[in-house]
């Protein structure tokens, strides 16, 4: 399917539940504006980067117009160029009014985006607050850095 399709058909099945396919296609290149998207239009899904196929999984999402959007580990095999994108684009989501649950592993790019976190420590809550408090509490440094400032595995930042 091209880019436009796997939005398209995204559009039939959110809230606004659009029928008619012009509909849909003019409201999927809305959306692909959205994300940055809308060049690659009638590009096969296949053929697009890593980082765009990331941005066509979040305009498949967002064409569903959803309250509340889940990413999980949406900048997992990024490059810095295309993680900085990614979270942009998060930012201008969650400015619009769009409630967003980001999962990730990677703690700049939460410290990034995130107004609150919560951090776990083997499925067990390890600590909660804003960026500022979460980097700062001791529990937290302990439990990522060590005493000896090796990483450990095992942990989630959420």
């Amino acid at each position: 399917m091209t880019v436009l399709e796997n939005v398209q058909v995204a559009s039939h099945f959110g809230r606004k539940n659009i029928t008619r396919t012009a509909a849909a296609r003019d409201y999927a290149m809305q959306v692909l504006a959205r994300v940055g998207l809308d060049h690659r239009a009638d590009m096969l899904a296949a053929n697009i980067s890593l980082g765009e196929q990331k941005r066509l999984e979040l305009a498949r999402a967002l064409a569903t117009d959803p309250e509340l959007l889940l990413c999980d580990e949406i900048c997992g095999g990024l490059s810095p160029t295309e993680t900085r994108t990614m979270l942009d684009l998060l930012r201008r989501i969650r400015q619009q009014g769009t409630t967003i649950m980001y999962v990730e592993h990677d703690v700049k790019a939460i410290m990034a985006v995130c107004d609150r976190l919560m951090v776990l420590n083997y499925g067990q809550k390890l600590a909660e607050g804003s960026p500022h408090e979460i980097q700062n509490d001791p529990s937290v440094i302990e439990a990522y850095l060590g005493k000896a400032g090796s990483q450990k595995k095992g942990r989630s930042v959420a």
